[in-house]
C-alpha cells in the first residue's frame, strides 16, 4: 500500500523514492511483522486462553508432554496476520508472485484453521479427515501450477528447476511440471507440520528458511547480481524479497511467546500455512531442489515418519526409531527439549550456509 500511495509522489518529494527500493521495503516489513507480534501476542495468548482454545496432548507421545495440555494453540492466526499485514502495507501488491505467495499462506492456513477448530472446539481428535485435508492441499498445488503455467509468458523457463551447485543445469519439467508443484507444496506443508512439535523448532526453522530464500529472491530478481552468479534471472520475482522478509519478522517475534516453555502453539493454522508459503516461494524462484537443502530438517522430519510406517508393516511392529518424528527420537535417547530443539537450529544454520553457497559454486 505504502508503494503505491507514496512512491508516485516521490516526483515531489524525493524523499519518497526510497519506497522504490525493495531492500527498504524488506526492512520495514520485517520491523512491522515483529511489531504486530509483540503488541498483538499477549492479548492474542488471552483471547485464546478465554475461549479455552487449549492444546490436547496425544497420548501416544513422550509422556512429560502432557503437562503442555491446555496452553493456547491456533496461535498461527497471530503468524498469518504478521505475514499479511506487512507485505500489505510495504510490497508491490500488482506483482504476481506476491499475490500467488499470499493467497498460498491463507489457503494453507485455513485448512489448518478448520483441522485446529474440529480438534480444539469440535473435540474430534483426528481434526479433519485426512483425505479432505489432502484435498485441499492438492487444489491449491493444482490451481498454483496452473497460475504458473498458463498464467505467464515466461517459456519453458516456467516449467523448469535449476540444480543446485550446477551452472546453467535447468530440468524442464514439461507436462510433469503440475504434479511436480503439487508434490512439493503438499509435501513441505505436511512436513513443516511434523516439525511442529517442540517449543519453537518449526518456527525458528520457518525463519531461517524464509531467510534464506528472501536472500535468493532479490538476487534472482536483480539483472546484475543474477549475471554476477549464474543464476536463473526472473524479472518481478524480487519483489517476494518484501514477502519472505515479513515472514522472518512473524516467524522471530511468535518466537518470543512459543520458546520453552511456550505460552502459546501454532497449530496446524501456522504450520501448514509456513509449509505451503514456503514451498511456493521455492516454486516461484526455481528452486525446488535447493529447497531440499535449505529445508533439510523438514524433510528429515517427514522421511522418518514415512521409514518408520514402512519398517513397522514389513517387520510386524517392530520400530526403526524410538519414536517418529525424528526429534521425539532424541528426546527418549535422553536429549532435553531445549537441546533438541537448538541443535537442530543449529543443523539448520549449517544447511542454510551449504544451500547459500551453491549460489557461488555454480
Amino acid at each position: 500500500m505504502f508503494y503505491h500511495l507514496l512512491y508516485p509522489l516521490s516526483e515531489y518529494w524525493s524523499v519518497l523514492n526510497v519506497f522504490k527500493y525493495i531492500t527498504f521495503r524488506s526492512s520495514y516489513a520485517t520491523v512491522t511483522a515483529l511489531l504486530i507480534c509483540f503488541i498483538f501476542g499477549n492479548w492474542v495468548i488471552g483471547k485464546l486462553e478465554a475461549l479455552q482454545i487449549g492444546e490436547t496432548i496425544d497420548s501416544d507421545g513422550p509422556e512429560h508432554h502432557q503437562k503442555k495440555a491446555g496452553t493456547p494453540t491456533m496461535g498461527g492466526v497471530l503468524v498469518i496476520a504478521a505475514i499479511i499485514i506487512p507485505t500489505l502495507l510495504w510490497a508491490d501488491l500488482s506483482n504476481r508472485y506476491v499475490q500467488l505467495a499470499l493467497v498460498g499462506t491463507l489457503w494453507m492456513g485455513a485448512i489448518g484453521f478448520i483441522d485446529d477448530y474440529l480438534k480444539v472446539v469440535k473435540k474430534r481428535p483426528k481434526g479433519m479427515i485426512g483425505r479432505f485435508k489432502l484435498v485441499g492441499q492438492v487444489s491449491y498445488g493444482l490451481i498454483l501450477g496452473g497460475v504458473m503455467v498458463f498464467g505467464g509468458d515466461g517459456g519453458s523457463v516456467i516449467t523448469s528447476t535449476s540444480v543446485p551447485f550446477l551452472k546453467d543445469v535447468l530440468i524442464n519439467w514439461g507436462w510433469l511440471y503440475i504434479p511436480l508443484v503439487i508434490l512439493v507444496v503438499t509435501g513441505t506443508s505436511n512436513a513443516v507440520n511434523l516439525a511442529d512439535g517442540l517449543d519453537g523448532l518449526a518456527i525458528g526453522l520457518s525463519a531461517l528458511a524464509f531467510a534464506g530464500f528472501a536472500v535468493i529472491a532479490y538476487l534472482s530478481g536483480h539483472s546484475v547480481f543474477a549475471e554476477y552468479l549464474n543464476l536463473l534471472y526472473l524479472p518481478e520475482v524480487g519483489e517476494l524479497t518484501v514477502y519472505c522478509a515479513a515472514v522472518v519478522g512473524a516467524g522471530i517475534g511468535f518466537l518470543w511467546f512459543n520458546a520453552h516453555p511456550a505460552r502459546i502453539f501454532m497449530g496446524d493454522t501456522g504450520s501448514l500455512a509456513l509449509g505451503g508459503a514456503l514451498g511456493t516461494v521455492a516454486i516461484m524462484v526455481k528452486k525446488e531442489f535447493l529447497l531440499v537443502v535449505i529445508g533439510g530438517i523438514f524433510v528429515a522430519e517427514a522421511v522418518s515418519v514415512m521409514m518408520q510406517v514402512t519398517w513397522f508393516r514389513r517387520t510386524g511392529g517392530k520400530r526403526l526409531f524410538r519414536m517418529a518424528p525424528l526429534h521425539h527420537h532424541f528426546e527418549l535417547s535422553g536429549w532435553s527439549e531445549t537441546q533438541v530443539v537448538v541443535r537442530f537450529w543449529i543443523i539448520g544454520i549449517l544447511l542454510l550456509l551449504v544451500g547459500m553457497s551453491s549460489l557461488k559454486l555454480q
